[in-house]
């Protein structure tokens, strides 16, 4: 069964990630289309460094070729926000990227996309899930892709020169260039790269990069930006005292940082900062979106801003939902995803990279001081995050204690309130809070715990741990 998760489809190459699902999830995207009408728009694939990702994106494409659905394919390794892009600038319906983004290197999947270049909500993820039952007994048309090139039904396209001008005409290219940054980029042997250094380039920066071959195991690393996978960025970083190290996952729709006292800047940080300067120094104004796993740091600023912080289940088709809703700022989640009103309305680590290099330029100021003054004016928040695998049985007895049952330990805190819209998150009257949630992604159970110094959010994270029985 092909199930749609947080992050879209994703599964084990060789295991369920074959050619016969890729082209029956393609034949159940391509018949929805058909039936709303949205054929005659076209369609738009592509797809980043992972092992078959360009053979499977071949054939999507040649299904969607065989419904008689001009597909346009952009080619040689694509950021997931690019193919984002090229959906909302070409006014699609519809659009996909072959990737498993920051999973292990054993998986590839497959993210689909809608009007606006928004990831796909979970009402058209559940109706493509209904196609797929439907169709698994019918025969796929294909044609070939060599044949769809010749007949013109399948287009080869290059839209990254249209993304960067983007880009660059949002930042202050001026400003960056004044500063002569010392940057240093780490793709993580996917796709960032060509953006990236185009971009910091263009702005004059002195700019090193690291790990930018094509590597299907990603240097035996997971290819997420977080703080054990970036050593090589912070001691680069540290050894030729560069402004800023900017690390990107391996579809480059996540952000990681390391800052100039080569220290790893969490992603709730980049999230806080990013709307710090956008309202404190631009000028803007409005809400903020995060999901339910993410500091609450944020909150504080926003609501001293006037403004309100909206919460939601994780998954970034929630948070590009509410920011469209409501008109937000900015949208992020713990996990290095982000994105800025009046771009596109996903996750983009490109973007904001260059919004962080603009900040240091603007500000004239490091990242460390803004973070500090952040902190001195609205306190520390802390967080902790532990990933568990589990049995079937265990995640059954998990899921009955928890979330059925509602059963909670004795955390030794006062509790606010409690909340079950995605998993078990503990609110505390501290300001203080946890959650346990399965992941979306992968067979793992997650423990986020936020407060105000890290050893009190372990101490709270094991109080839940040993009640679920996970350590």
């Amino acid at each position: 069964m092909i199930r749609f998760g947080t992050g879209g489809w994703r599964a084990i190459i060789g295991d369920d990630f074959t050619k016969a699902n890729v082209q029956l999830l393609t034949y159940a995207v391509a018949k929805k289309m058909k039936d709303d009408g949205a054929g005659k728009n076209g369609f738009v694939i592509g797809y980043d460094r992972r092992f078959l990702a360009e053979e499977a994106t071949m054939w999507a494409a040649e299904v969607m070729a065989g419904m008689g659905i001009h597909c346009r394919v952009i080619r040689k390794g694509s950021p997931t926000p690019l193919i984002m892009y090229a959906v909302k600038k070409d006014n699609l319906d519809y659009g996909m990227a072959v990737t498993a983004s920051h999973n292990p290197a054993i998986y590839n999947g497959i993210k689909l996309f809608m009007k606006g270049g928004r990831d796909a909500d979970e009402i058209l993820t559940g109706e493509i899930e209904k196609y797929i039952e439907k169709c698994e007994s019918e025969e796929i048309p294909v044609i070939s892709y060599k044949e769809g090139l010749q007949k013109g039904i399948i287009e080869e396209i290059t839209p990254m020169n249209s993304y960067i001008d983007s880009i660059l005409a949002s930042i202050n290219v001026e400003a960056i260039k004044e500063r002569n940054l010392r940057i240093v980029l780490d793709p993580m042997f996917g796709v960032s790269k060509t953006a990236l250094q185009m971009i910091l380039l263009t702005c004059r920066c002195d700019l090193d990069v690291i790990h930018e071959r094509r590597d299907t195991l990603f240097g035996g690393r997971l290819p997420a930006p977080n703080s054990k996978t970036l050593a090589s960025l912070t001691n680069f970083v540290e050894e030729n005292k560069c402004d800023i190290g900017i690390a990107t996952d391996g579809d480059a729709d996540r952000l990681g940082v390391i800052d100039d006292k080569a220290e790893f800047l969490h992603p709730n940080k980049i999230l806080v900062l990013l709307y710090y300067y956008l309202i404190k120094v631009k000028g803007w104004k409005g809400p903020a979106v995060r999901n339910i796993a993410t500091t609450h740091l944020l909150d504080k600023i926003v609501h001293d801003s006037g403004e309100e912080c909206h919460e939601v289940p994780v998954g970034f088709k929630h948070i590009s939902s509410k920011m469209v809703e409501t008109n937000a700022v900015i949208g992020g989640e713990s996990s290095g995803g982000l994105t800025v009103r009046g771009h596109i309305q996903g996750k983009d680590g490109i973007y904001a990279a260059s919004l962080l290099v603009e900040m240091i330029a603007v500000t004239g100021r490091k990242l460390s001081e803004i973070y500090d003054e952040i902190t001195a004016k609205y306190g520390t928040y802390e967080m902790t995050e532990v990933d568990f695998s589990f049995s079937r049985e265990r995640k059954g007895e998990i899921t009955k204690l928890l979330l059925e049952d509602k059963l909670l330990p004795d955390f030794d805190l006062e509790i606010e309130k409690v909340s079950y819209i995605d998993g078990c998150k503990v609110y505390f009257k501290n300001g203080g809070w946890i959650i346990g949630r399965f992941s979306g992604t992968e067979p793992l159970i997650r423990i986020f715990c936020e407060m105000p110094t890290t050893e009190e959010a372990e101490k709270t994270s094991r109080v839940l741990e040993e009640f679920l029985g996970l350590s």
